[in-house]
C-alpha cells in the first residue's frame, strides 16, 4: 500500500529523525506507509471538503455537509476520500486544518487539491497516531520550513510533504499513545466548554471544573489503576486494626447507600462510599477556662472554625497545655488532617481547611482524619467538600444558628477513585485553577 512516488524517495537516515526515540522504533516516510486514492471530476451531486469547510480549532469537519453540484463544481474538487483518510491542507499548513474523516456522507465526498489524502496502511499504522503526529511542533517546523514556499501564502509541495518522516511504534503501542492524547483533548474540551460559558463567574467555572473532576470527566481511567474497592477494603481492614488496638472507638454501621440516593454516574473502577467509612471522624471540646491548669503555659495549637476560612491552618491563637490534653477528652490531630466547621458566624459553617501543624479542636469543628494516608485522597476530599459547601450547609439543624453535627458528615456521599487517579485529578484541577488566576 505505498504511495505511488514511494519508489523515488530515499531512506530515512537517521540525522532526519525529529524526535528522540526509543531504539526500537522504526521511522519512515509518509509516503512509505500511506496511499490516496486518485482524482475524479464531479459528475453528480457531491459532498465538497474545502479547506475552509473545516474546524480547525478542534481539527474535526465542519458539522453541515457542503453539498454542491456536479455543474457548479470548483475546478479544485477533484480529490477522492474515504472513511479513515487523514486529511492535511498543503496551503498554509501552520493553521491546521487537518482532520479525520470519520463520517459517510449522504453523496460521494471530494475534496479540494489543497489537500494531501492519506490512507494509512492499517498494519502498521493508525490513523489517529498519523493525525496526532501531524499536529506536533515538530513535524510543524518541518512543513512549515524549507519545503514551504511563499511568504505571503506559505504552502508545501504533496511530494515535499509526503517526503516527511515519522516515527513508528508497535500497533499496540499507537494505540495506547492515542488513547492518553484523546483522553488529554477530552479533558481540554471539557474545559474549554465550561470556560466559555462561566467566563464571566469565576466562581462557577470552578464549582464546574470540581464537578467534572470528581465524577471523572477530566481524566481518563487506566486499568493499572485497580480500583476504589481495593482501597476502599484496604481502609476497611486498617480501621479494624486500630480499633483493636484502642486508637479509634468501633461505631454502628453507617447506612448502605441506595441506589436512589446515588445522584451522578461515576466511572466502572470508582465506588460510591460515605465519609465515615474511609476517615475517622470526630469532634473536639473546650477546656474550661476557669481552669487556669488547662491553659497555662500551653504550647498545644487550639483550633476554633473560624481558621476554617483559611486553605491551610498553619497557625492558632490558643494553645493548650499538656495537662488539658492528659485530663479531657480532646486529641491531637496529626497534619494534613481536615477540619470542617459544624458551626459558626456568616458563611463559617461548611468550611473546610487542613491541619498543616499538629493541633487540637474546639466542639464547633469536625476532623477527618486519614485511616489510610495518602495526600490525594485528602486533597481530593477537600475539593469535593468545596464543592459540596452549599449542599453540606444545607443540612444543618435549628433555627436561630443552624448546625451541623457529626452523623450528618459521616454520612455525606463521596464518589471515591483509586488513588493514582485521584493524583491525576487534583493535579490536573490545580493546574486549571492556577491558569484561571486564582
Amino acid at each position: 500500500m505505498l504511495h505511488k512516488t514511494a519508489k523515488n524517495y530515499s531512506p530515512v537516515s537517521e540525522d532526519e529523525y525529529l524526535i528522540d526515540s526509543p531504539s526500537f522504533w522504526k521511522w519512515s516516510r509518509l509516503a512509505y506507509v500511506t496511499k490516496n486514492h486518485g482524482q475524479t471530476v464531479p459528475d453528480k451531486d457531491f459532498c465538497y471538503i474545502d479547506v475552509g469547510t473545516l474546524d480547525n480549532v478542534h481539527q474535526r469537519l465542519a458539522a453541515e455537509e457542503n453539498h454542491v453540484s456536479a455543474k457548479d463544481a470548483p475546478s479544485r474538487a477533484r480529490k477522492i476520500v474515504r472513511v479513515g483518510d487523514v486529511l492535511y491542507s498543503t496551503v498554509r499548513p501552520y493553521l491546521h486544518n487537518i482532520c479525520i474523516v470519520d463520517r459517510e456522507f449522504s453523496r460521494m465526498p471530494i475534496a479540494s487539491t489543497a489537500f494531501c489524502v492519506m490512507q494509512p496502511n492499517e498494519s502498521v499504522l493508525l490513523n489517529k497516531f498519523l493525525f496526532y503526529w501531524l499536529l506536533t511542533p515538530e513535524f510543524d517546523r518541518y512543513s512549515n520550513g524549507d519545503p514551504s514556499k511563499g511568504a505571503l501564502y506559505p504552502a508545501i509541495g504533496e511530494k515535499d510533504l509526503l517526503r516527511g518522516v515519522i516515527p513508528i511504534p508497535s500497533i499496540e503501542e499507537q494505540s495506547l499513545i492515542v488513547e492518553k492524547i484523546d483522553g488529554a483533548f477530552s479533558a481540554l474540551d471539557t474545559i474549554d466548554s465550561l470556560q466559555a460559558k462561566y467566563s464571566d463567574n469565576l466562581s462557577a467555572l470552578k464549582a464546574k471544573l470540581i464537578d467534572a473532576a470528581i465524577q471523572g470527566k477530566l481524566t481518563e481511567q487506566l486499568p493499572e489503576d485497580g480500583t476504589a474497592e481495593e482501597l476502599y477494603q484496604q481502609i476497611q481492614v486498617e480501621k479494624q486494626a486500630l480499633i483493636k488496638e484502642g486508637k479509634i472507638k468501633k461505631e454502628r454501621p453507617l447506612p448502605e447507600i441506595r441506589d436512589e440516593e446515588i445522584p451522578f454516574d461515576i466511572p466502572q473502577n470508582w465506588k460510591w462510599c460515605r465519609i465515615g467509612e474511609i476517615f475517622s471522624v470526630g469532634t473536639g471540646m473546650t477546656p474550661l477556662t476557669s481552669e487556669r491548669k488547662y491553659y497555662e503555659k500551653g504550647q498545644i495549637p487550639w483550633v476554633t472554625s473560624s481558621l476554617t476560612s483559611n486553605r491551610y491552618i498553619k497557625y492558632t491563637d490558643t494553645f493548650i497545655s499538656e495537662f488539658a490534653l492528659e485530663t479531657t477528652t480532646l486529641k491531637l490531630h496529626p497534619v494534613h488532617t481536615l477540619v470542617i466547621a459544624m458551626y459558626g458566624e456568616g458563611k463559617t459553617r461548611g468550611q473546610i481547611s487542613e491541619l498543616l501543624i499538629p493541633a487540637t479542636t474546639n466542639q464547633a469543628c469536625a476532623t477527618l482524619d486519614s485511616i489510610v494516608y495518602n495526600q490525594a485522597t485528602v486533597d481530593f476530599v477537600y475539593h469535593f467538600f468545596t464543592l459540596n459547601y452549599e449542599r453540606l450547609r444545607s443540612k444543618a439543624a435549628g433555627s436561630n444558628q443552624p448546625n451541623l453535627n457529626l452523623g450528618k458528615i459521616k454520612e455525606t456521599m463521596i464518589p471515591l477513585p483509586p488513588v493514582k487517579e485521584q493524583e491525576r485529578i487534583v493535579e490536573r484541577f490545580e493546574c486549571f485553577i492556577s491558569a484561571l488566576g486564582s
